[in-house]
């Protein structure tokens, strides 16, 4: 009985320190996603109303044939603009641990105004001291938040997609989940990633 009681005990003891070590390496896991630094990169394959961005730093880059297709989108009230997001995420390089991003669900911000929501659905794995890329695909109808005209919607697009035009906010909030050591745990808050003012001119 004695040998019974003893054995139940040492389990027992067994299970509490595999419970405090999933806690450690859960709030270790926690405090490495708390600690990185997440920052707007830049913006890619930007196209507004099917218009590519790329070559385009002022709004007389555009081709007449370019501004009359962004015209008529305008007219109907759908001025799609689409472009690959590029977060830039780094974990201090004095930081011990992994931080483990699974999904996050953001909702894009232009000139402080909320415009669409998503969620980035991949394992993303940030090693101490390595820069890493998360590229998000965004499209949203400019029609359906700013109320401008041709010109001023292209100047928007053209900031926001750092291709030149006045300076623009831009910022995403967003609300991480971390893998840790006994399953997906969600921020209880969200955390607001900026680029400051994005724009300007571009050689």
């Amino acid at each position: 009985m004695r040998k019974s009681l003893a054995s139940a005990a040492c389990v027992a003891g067994i299970a509490n320190v595999v419970v405090v070590l999933a806690a450690c390496a859960t709030l270790q896991q926690i405090a490495a996603l708390r600690q990185v630094d997440f920052s707007i990169d830049r913006v890619t394959e930007a196209r507004l109303a099917g218009v590519s961005l790329d070559r385009v730093r002022q709004p007389r880059d555009l081709s007449a044939v370019e501004v009359a297709s962004i015209g008529a989108a305008l007219a109907r009230g759908d001025v799609p603009f689409d472009f690959q997001l590029h977060l830039l995420a780094l974990n201090p390089a004095d930081n011990s641990v992994a931080a483990r991003l699974i999904q996050m669900d953001w909702t894009l911000l232009l000139e402080d105004r909320e415009t669409i929501s998503g969620s980035l659905e991949r394992e993303v794995v940030m090693q101490p001291g390595v820069p890493q890329d998360i590229p998000i695909t965004i499209r949203l109808d400019l029609a359906d938040f700013f109320q401008d005209n041709a010109s001023d919607l292209i100047d928007l697009a053209l900031a926001a997609s750092g291709a030149g035009g006045e300076p623009r906010r831009i910022a995403l909030r967003a609300t991480p989940t971390v893998q840790t050591a006994i399953g997906p745990i969600r921020y209880p808050q969200p955390i607001t990633i900026v680029s400051g003012e994005v724009g300007s001119e571009r050689e």
